[in-house]
């Protein structure tokens, strides 16, 4: 496509038109989308196409260095009672202490007392590797307080936070509410872990908000960033890169631990996350991997959300899976108007519906397959918004390119009218977007062959006959020369009362001599086949007791211009020029010299294109009316051919 448009630059075509409007399409629709995308039309299909890579990409590994205590249904019936005891509560944490765990993080709420064994939880609850948890609440809904007695640096907030749709994505490690700023539920464990192997965060010195910690480098995550572009990006937010859709760390469950029915190393140097796996207890959330998910409960337990964010922050640690990155702003404008030339140059530059129809699919596997590329390589890039470009871009180019079509159709009709044979209809049709400009016909510098006729003593006949009969025997008459011009791939230009001016060679120029004298050629044959027509007429009007008729035809080859004349409210086909003067002549002149009833007449520049295939008579150089040069004249009997 910018091969063709620079080539258009340089030949000065009327292709640079379609070029233009491809131009204008493409920042029109590429800014419509960037509007649509902006106020979030487009975040909810975004998300989609994100979930539906993260699901392809799934591994379904599990996290070493993590250990989910759950709550089951089945722990809830053994123990009789929700919640669990303190008592219980204790001994499980007593009894994951005895294989000593990295981290223990109680994902319960323990603020009120459940007794029996309050008071033994709360010697539990001193332990330095214990992390609880609060919750900060919306300001709607009230927080719920951590468990008395806990140092701050050991309670994190287990609040999720939702995108629109209810699913989780990201991942709040930092919020800041009117009593100061709190650490989440999932950084205190992942910093206890990591302290204890003397890896801390510390905060960038270029930029404040960045925090580099082991190998990687944490950026808040903004409305802006990848397809979101309305959420609450308040805190200090990361998207939530998930391990998979299941097995992020070994399961046990709380009458599993308590009656010894784990392994030791299940524990020893792990972090263990306590919490609740019972779906009766409703502490599930909707996740990714929930609409692909084939179990009754599609949703995921909270203790396992907080378990993939833990694995997260230290593979990022580690360096084992990046953090996602995302294109700047500019970056991703560019990705989407790219997309939207892409489709409009598609559109604008296949010439056949079957090459549109297998490119379209084809390019939309490159950019869902580069997409996919990047996100595997922690990339998240739009989707849906350049999608949405190229397939209004290439469809809007095929709508305006059927409607232009059917306009130019149009236009060449009116000017040239139905008299054209299905050959020359059909190379009209293929080149309408070079010949066809603003309605017009441009002109150009041709070299073709023109064919006047004309009817002997018209006026004698046209007296002798009603004006209704007149027509209709006219009509019949004129008809049969317009199948004729037809046949031999003429253009019938206009009809001069009694006869008729057509072209052969227009309006798709002629460049080589073999196609000039191919359009001489034919207009002789055509100008014979008229004598042949009309002794069939004469025959068929002496049995209606209708006159009989003679004809002249002249023929001329040589350059003219061919285009639109007139201006918007009436407009013809014209064809002017020398050329057109001279085949004129040649039919009216030496009227008195007819030798049969159809006289063909043709010019030098005509003969020498078919001099050795013609039977003819030459009358030789000729003054014509109102032409200071002469012009030598050859009468066409027929084709040597014929009286052999």
């Amino acid at each position: 496509m910018f091969v063709k448009f620079y080539k258009c630059l340089a030949d000065n075509r009327p292709e640079l038109i379609s070029v233009g409007k491809l131009a204008i399409a493409t920042v029109a629709i590429a800014a419509l989308v960037l509007s649509v995308r902006q106020v979030g039309g487009l975040q909810e299909l975004e998300l989609m196409a994100y979930d539906r890579m993260l699901r392809l990409r799934d591994k379904s590994e599990e996290d070493p260095r993590l250990l989910v205590v759950g709550i089951t249904e089945e722990d809830i019936q053994v123990f009789n009672r929700w919640p669990l005891s303190d008592e219980t509560i204790a001994r499980l944490l007593e009894k994951l202490s005895e294989y000593e765990p990295a981290v223990i993080g109680l994902d319960l709420y323990r603020d009120i007392p459940y007794e029996p064994g309050t008071k033994k939880l709360a010697e539990q609850l001193q332990a330095p590797n214990l992390i609880a948890i609060k919750n900060l609440g919306d300001g709607r809904v009230k927080g719920v307080p951590a468990p008395p007695g806990i140092p701050a640096e050991r309670i994190g907030f287990n609040d999720i936070v939702l995108d629109p749709d209810g699913s989780v994505r990201r991942n709040l490690m930092f919020a800041t509410t009117e009593e100061g700023t709190f650490f989440s539920f999932s950084l205190q464990l992942a910093l206890h872990y990591l302290q204890q192997q003397d890896i801390s965060p510390e905060n960038s010195e270029d930029n404040p908000d960045r925090i580099l910690w082991g190998q990687a480098e944490f950026v808040p995550l903004t409305r802006a960033d990848g397809g979101y572009r309305k959420i609450d990006d308040r805190g200090y937010q990361i998207l939530l890169n998930y391990r998979s859709a299941k097995n992020v760390a070994r399961r046990a469950s709380v009458t599993q631990v308590l009656y010894g029915q784990i392994e030791p190393e299940w524990v020893k140097g792990k972090i263990v996350l306590i919490g609740t796996l019972a779906p009766s207890i409703r502490d599930v959330f909707l996740t990714p991997y929930s609409p692909a998910a084939q179990e009754t409960t599609p949703k995921m337990p909270g203790v396992v959300v907080h378990a993939q964010m833990v694995s997260q922050i230290l593979d990022a640690v580690s360096g084992d899976r990046p953090l996602y990155l995302f294109w700047q702003e500019w970056s991703e404008i560019l990705w989407i108007f790219a997309w939207a030339l892409i489709g409009g140059s598609l559109a604008l530059g296949s010439r056949n519906a079957l090459v549109l129809a297998a490119s379209f699919p084809v390019l939309v596997c490159i950019l869902g397959g580069t997409s996919f590329y990047l996100f595997l390589n922690y990339r998240w890039v739009p989707v849906v918004s350049p999608l949405a470009s190229f397939i209004f871009s290439s469809t809007t180019i095929v709508v305006y390119r059927a409607f232009r079509a059917q306009w130019q159709q149009q236009v060449v009709m009116r000017l040239l009218g139905q008299n054209t044979s299905p050959e020359v209809a059909d190379a009209l049709w293929r080149n309408r977007d070079r010949l066809v400009n603003d309605g017009k016909l441009p002109g150009q510098n041709l070299t073709a062959t023109l064919l006047f006729t004309d009817l002997r003593n018209f006026s004698t006949i046209s007296e002798q006959m009603p004006p209704e009969e007149l027509m209709d025997w006219l009509n019949e008459y004129l008809s049969a020369l317009s199948q004729t011009v037809r046949e031999h791939h003429g253009i019938i230009n206009k009809f001069t009362g009694d006869g008729i001016m057509a072209a052969f060679g227009v309006p798709i120029a002629r460049t080589t001599t073999e196609e000039i004298a191919a359009d001489a050629r034919m207009a002789v044959a055509c100008g014979l086949a008229m004598s042949d027509r009309l002794r069939e007429l004469n025959d068929a009007w002496k049995l209606r007791g209708l006159p009989p008729v003679e004809m002249r035809v002249g023929i001329f080859t040589g350059p003219l211009v061919a285009g639109s004349l007139g201006g918007k409210e009436r407009s013809e086909y014209g064809l002017i020029g020398d050329t057109v003067n001279i085949a004129s002549r040649l039919e009216s002149c030496a009227k008195e010299r007819q030798d049969g009833i159809c006289r063909v007449l043709i010019g030098k520049e005509t003969f020498v294109h078919l001099e050795d295939d013609l039977d003819f008579d030459r009358w030789g150089p000729m003054a014509l009316k109102g032409k200071q040069q002469t012009i030598d004249v050859y009468r066409v009997l027929g084709w040597k051919s014929d009286r052999s």
